[in-house]
């Protein structure tokens, strides 16, 4: 049973935006910090976007300025919003829930399905 449920993603020209959604259940959205992962092909899957519990959101270099994580409680959903889009942003990206500081480190992580971005040149 699938715990987080991405929607959006797609096809999209260099320099053009798109927004990912990812649906969590109350009880893992309630608990867990939350964020965006990407893997490209031949890569290795990395940090994007990162929700914190206090203070202001973290971005890997790459995405800074040009990517933006938020939150929408009442519906147990987070978003990337994603501008000024490069090639080198294509890539399979996961919503992913956190569970090393639930739970005394023992949770479980929980991932979305993944979406295909792609950005053409």
């Amino acid at each position: 049973q699938a715990q987080l449920v991405e929607s959006g993603g797609g096809l999209v020209q260099a320099g053009g935006s798109l927004t990912l959604s990812c649906t969590a259940d109350e009880t893992i959205f309630s608990r867990y910090i939350m964020d965006w992962k990407r893997q490209a092909p031949g890569k290795q899957r990395e940090s994007v976007a990162r929700l914190l519990t206090v203070g202001a959101p973290e971005y890997s270099d790459d995405v800074a300025g040009r990517f933006s994580i938020s939150s929408d409680n009442a519906k147990n959903t987070i978003y990337l919003h994603m501008k000024n889009l490069k090639p080198e942003d294509t890539a399979i990206y996961y919503c992913h829930a956190d569970g090393t500081y639930v739970d005394r480190g023992t949770a479980l992580d929980y991932w979305g399905q993944g979406i295909q971005v792609t950005v053409s040149s």
